[in-house]
């Protein structure tokens, strides 16, 4: 490693563990040259060269319990990938007081994590790395760490991680090689691990597991590189696999017809985004990613399935039982792995079962979960022209395929508050490689509420500074009539959720990368999130 890009690195990781508190901002990584941030990536993974497990200190053990109202036990908060909570302490006339109450730091200069909750213990992840924290303080009770794996591409390569699942006494966790983990929830301890995918293949790791059940869901990323997609599902005692979903057919499956050139083997549709969980039906919502190549499409003519769509699967078998392709025949890397929120609410009149969905295409769409049905798709940019609308049977009217946007909408959490019926999420104008004459072309983003009867554009909050395509931030809508949300390029915030005024904010000084979430605990409600390499919380 290059000494002087050695030397600054572990200047600048003193700084965050010194800084991370309230006054003080937090330097950020993001501006180092790429050979920089390569090196640096590098010199995290020697200083973390060991697998380590620190357990518990002895006067304070975790035990685990049934879950408690204000835990926060699953990545998006609850089955329906909905971040709607039902905590109402924190509220619009109080929050203005809300004060950090503790930072934990990870040596990772872009965290995605969302921590866990239950029985006043806190879950959250690094590259490769878990740890157990005390709620009300931040101290660690326990942490797992294994080396970071060699030979990755994409995020994987980096240590993205976006957080665990936990069942009765186990942590699941997938590391960066697509391995499956079950931790000791008291101890750390690895229980058993499971390798996800088969060899032969760039398969990575970076989403949180969903529980359903006594099964252990999860994805792989890597379709950028290459592979052969797929949904699988895990015993949780064991971790033997149950079902394995591919998302792109093999020859003789249904759907390779729409790959029209050579058997798809490596064509992509990566499932790196926790899926939603319908427990009455028994169905789980997984989104897919892109085709590839994602740029060139000279040996996949057609649709190909079941690449940029949401998978409607049987929870216990993994059966597809219906699909619906956002982008047939994507040319612009338009995965369709963003939220999939489920609501039940009433509908044009009548009780409805609805999937509402703000795709990477720039169209909202709310569909009907039980059969996959378009009931509403429309636009929530300024400018949308690689389709001129989305027909009746849910294909698009496509004008040019390689037109913007590319990136309206991203991984980052949504959610629908059903004391506003506004659905909540970041979206980014920008249209560049287009010809002049679209304000803003170096893009911006906005904190947008979606009225969803409409479609209609309720209010927005415009973002300040540049947008930067690699730091999208989520969004947590509460009871207490709130919206907090993560400023990319530094910042967090809590928004009135009527009327998108700002109420309440904290500089970070690190662009924003995560989404947030809350937790209630000996009768206190806090907030939680991950910020650079830090985790903060915040309380009343």
């Amino acid at each position: 490693m290059n000494p002087r890009v050695a030397e600054k690195s572990a200047a600048q990781l003193r700084a965050y563990l010194e800084r991370g508190n309230a006054g003080a901002g937090m330097p950020s990584f993001a501006d180092l040259p790429p050979d920089d941030l390569a090196s640096l990536v590098k010199y995290l993974r020697r200083i973390n060269a060991d697998t380590i497990v620190t357990p518990a200190p002895p006067a304070r053990k975790i035990t685990w319990a049934a879950p408690q109202p204000g835990d926060w036990l699953t990545y998006n908060g609850n089955d329906s990938a909905n971040r709607y909570s039902p905590l109402r302490q924190i509220t619009a006339a109080n929050v203005a007081s809300l004060k950090l109450q503790w930072v934990f730091p990870i040596s990772y200069f872009g965290l995605e994590t969302t921590p866990l909750a239950a029985d006043g213990v806190l879950y959250v992840t690094g590259p490769n790395q878990v740890f157990a924290l005390d709620a009300l303080t931040g101290n660690p009770l326990w942490r797992y760490s294994r080396p970071q794996s060699t030979g990755l591409v994409g995020d994987a390569r980096l240590g993205t991680n976006r957080g665990v699942a936990i069942l009765r006494d186990r942590v699941f966790f997938v590391t960066d090689n697509a391995h499956l983990l079950a931790l000791d929830r008291s101890t750390g301890q690895l229980l058993w691990e499971a390798s996800m995918a088969p060899g032969g293949q760039h398969y990575g790791g970076t989403l949180a597991p969903l529980i359903v059940d006594d099964l252990v869901v999860a994805g792989v990323s890597g379709a950028d590189e290459g592979i052969r997609g797929f949904v699988a599902a895990f015993r949780s005692d064991t971790g033997a696999l149950v079902w394995r979903r591919w998302t792109v057919p093999a020859r003789g499956e249904p759907g390779i017809e729409t790959w029209q050139g050579h058997e798809p083997l490596t064509g992509g549709g990566s499932t790196w985004l926790t899926g939603s969980y319908d427990a009455a039906s028994g169905t789980l919502f997984w989104p897919t990613g892109n085709p590839w190549p994602d740029g060139d499409d000279r040996d996949r003519p057609g649709d190909n399935l079941y690449t940029d769509c949401v998978l409607a699967l049987d929870a216990r078998t993994g059966d597809l039982r219906w699909y619906f392709q956002f982008t047939p025949h994507d040319l612009k890397d338009r995965d369709a792995t963003e939220p999939n929120v489920l609501v039940d609410t009433v509908y044009r009149a009548k009780p409805s079962k609805l999937l509402l969905h703000a795709d990477r295409n720039g169209f909202f769409y709310v569909l009907d979960r039980t059969n996959g049905q378009l009931l509403l798709a429309k636009p929530f940019l300024r400018r949308v022209d690689w389709a001129s609308a989305i027909g009746p049977d849910g294909r698009p009217v496509v004008t040019d395929p390689r037109g913007c946007p590319s990136d309206a909408a991203n991984w980052d959490s949504t959610a629908f508050s059903p004391e506003t019926r506004l659905y909540y999420f970041m979206a980014l104008e920008e249209c560049t490689g287009q010809p002049t004459g679209y304000p803003e072309q170096t893009g911006q983003r906005f904190l947008r509420a979606l009225d969803i009867d409409t479609g209609r554009v309720a209010w927005e909050s415009p973002q300040p500074g540049p947008a930067h395509a690699k730091t999208w931030s989520g969004v947590l809508a509460t009871a207490g009539g709130l919206v907090f949300y993560g400023r990319p390029n530094g910042g967090f915030a809590a928004a009135d959720a009527r009327s998108g005024k700002t109420l309440w904010q904290f500089p970070t000084n690190v662009r924003m990368k995560a989404s947030p979430m809350t937790f209630s605990f000996r009768g206190r409600q806090y907030i939680a999130v991950a910020a650079g390499p830090n985790i903060l919380c915040f309380g009343l």
